[in-house]
C-alpha cells in the first residue's frame, strides 16, 4: 500500500472529533477511497495505534468484535454511549 493512501486515511481518522464516531465506509469515502471500508479497517488494524481508531465503527454502529470491549471503553470515556454494543439509532 502506498504512503499517500495511508496518510489520507490517517488524516481523516485524526479529524474525527472526540465524542463522535464515523464508519469505516465514511472514512474510506472521505479519504477518496469509496467502497474500500475493509481497506480502512486493515490500515487501522496494522497502523492505527497512534490514531483515534476507536472512533471508527462498523456500518451498523457496532464495534469490531475482536476489540469491542476496549473500543467501547474508550468511547465511553469520550461520552459516547453504546446500547447493547452499538450506537443507538437516531430518530429522523
Amino acid at each position: 500500500m502506498d504512503e499517500e493512501t495511508l496518510e489520507r486515511v490517517r488524516e481523516v481518522v485524526r479529524a474525527i472529533p472526540a465524542g463522535t464516531t464515523s464508519s469505516y465506509g465514511e472514512v474510506a469515502a472521505r479519504a477518496g477511497l469509496p467502497g474500500r471500508a475493509r481497506l480502512v479497517g486493515r490500515i487501522l488494524a496494522e497502523d492505527g495505534h497512534d490514531l483515534p481508531w476507536h472512533r471508527v465503527l462498523r456500518a451498523d454502529g457496532t464495534c469490531a468484535p475482536h476489540i469491542a470491549q476496549e473500543q467501547a471503553a474508550r468511547l465511553r470515556v469520550e461520552g459516547v454511549l453504546l446500547v447493547d454494543g452499538r450506537l443507538p439509532r437516531r430518530r429522523r
